[in-house]
C-alpha cells in the first residue's frame, strides 16, 4: 500500500497483530495487544490469549488415527490415512477384494499364483503373469497341453471301464441276510448249552 509521505511517518505496523496504527496510537495499541494477544510456539500466528489453548488443541495438539491408533500432528493425518496408514483399506490387483494394507502383500502372494484359462491359446496362466500374457499371446494353442489334458482324460475313462461295479442286487441282499441269521441262531444255541453241560460235570 502506497502513502503520501506525510500519512507514511504516521502510520507504523504493530509487531502484535501485524495491523497499520497511527503513530500517534501505537503505545496505547502495543498495551492492549500486549495484554490480549499471544504468539503461538508452533505456527507463530498471533491468538488471543483466551483462545490460545484451543488454537493449540485443534491445530497443533497430537491426534490419533482411527485406524492404527498412532499419534501424529494434525495436519499429516490427512496423508497418513490416505497414504502411510498400514490399516488403511485397499484392494487386491488381482481380485479386488478390499482389505488391510497391511495383509495385501501376503495376499496378493497366494492370489497371484491363482490360474485363469486364457481363451485365447487355451492355456491357464497365472494371474500375476496374465498382463504380460495377454501382451505377447498370439492365440495358438498349446498342443502340447491339449494333447496331454486328452490323454489324461482318455486314461480315466478307461479306468473307469476296468474298475468292477458293485452292484446291488436283491438276492445278494437275502443270501446275506440268511447267513447272518444262522450264524446268530448257532451262536445262541452253542451259549445256551454250554451251562448245561457245565452242570452234568
Amino acid at each position: 500500500m502506497v502513502f503520501p509521505n506525510n500519512f507514511e511517518r504516521s502510520i507504523l505496523c504493530c509487531i502484535f497483530s501485524d495491523r497499520a496504527i497511527p503513530s500517534s496510537n501505537i503505545d496505547l495499541h502495543y498495551a492492549h495487544c500486549s495484554r490480549n494477544l499471544e504468539k503461538c510456539k508452533v505456527c507463530g500466528d498471533m491468538v488471543p490469549k483466551k483462545y490460545a489453548e484451543e488454537h493449540f488443541l485443534s491445530t497443533h495438539a497430537p491426534v490419533s488415527c482411527s485406524l492404527c491408533s498412532e499419534t501424529m500432528e494434525p495436519e499429516i493425518l490427512a496423508v497418513h490415512k490416505g497414504e502411510n496408514c498400514p490399516r488403511r483399506i485397499v484392494t487386491c490387483e488381482y481380485c479386488e477384494f478390499p482389505l488391510p494394507a497391511i495383509d495385501l502383500f501376503e495376499h496378493q502372494e497366494v492370489c497371484g499364483n491363482r490360474t485363469e484359462l486364457c481363451h485365447l491359446c487355451r492355456r491357464y496362466i497365472r494371474l500375476r503373469e496374465r498382463i504380460d500374457h495377454e501382451n505377447r499371446c498370439n492365440g495358438v494353442p498349446n498342443i502340447t497341453a491339449e494333447s496331454s489334458r486328452n490323454t489324461r482324460e482318455a486314461e480315466r475313462a478307461r479306468a473307469a471301464r476296468r474298475r468292477p461295479r458293485h452292484e446291488f442286487s436283491p438276492k445278494r441282499l437275502l443270501f446275506t441276510i440268511a447267513i447272518t441269521g444262522i450264524a446268530i441262531l448257532f451262536g445262541s444255541l452253542y451259549f445256551q448249552r454250554k451251562p448245561g453241560n457245565n452242570e452234568m460235570h
